[in-house]
C-alpha cells in the first residue's frame, strides 16, 4: 500500500504561513522555514503588545488629565479623588478627551468637584 501524506493539508498549512509573511523583507517572505520563524515571533509580539497598548493608553490619558487639571489649579490625584467622592462616573478616557478637545467642558467638570 502506498504511503499517504495528505499533501493538501500540508500545502494549506504552508500557504497560510506564507500569506502571513507577505511584505516581509528578503527570505523572510520567500523561504518557508524562515517565514515560519518570523511569523511565529510576530504573533508573539502582537499578543504581548495587545496588553502593552492598554497600559500605554492609560498612562497617556493620565498625563493629559493631569496637564488639564493643573491648568485649573488642581492635581490629577486630587481631581480623581474628588470625582470618586462626588460619584461622578467619568472614566479616564473620557476625561482625557475632554481635556484635549473640549476645555470648557473639562473646566466645568473641575469646577463641579472643587
Amino acid at each position: 500500500m502506498p504511503r499517504s501524506v495528505n499533501a493538501v493539508a500540508s500545502r494549506r498549512r504552508r500557504k497560510r504561513i506564507m500569506i502571513l509573511a507577505k511584505g516581509y523583507w528578503g527570505s523572510r517572505s520567500k523561504v518557508y522555514t524562515v517565514a515560519k520563524n518570523t511569523v511565529e515571533k510576530g504573533l508573539q509580539y502582537a499578543y504581548r503588545d495587545r496588553k502593552t497598548k492598554k497600559r500605554e493608553f492609560r498612562a497617556l490619558w493620565i498625563q493629559r488629565i493631569n496637564a488639564g487639571a493643573r491648568q485649573h489649579g488642581i492635581s490629577y490625584s486630587q481631581l480623581m479623588g474628588k470625582l470618586a467622592a462626588k460619584n461622578i462616573g467619568l472614566n479616564r478616557k473620557v476625561l482625557a478627551d475632554l481635556a484635549m478637545n473640549n476645555p470648557d467642558a473639562f473646566k466645568a467638570v473641575v469646577d463641579a468637584v472643587k
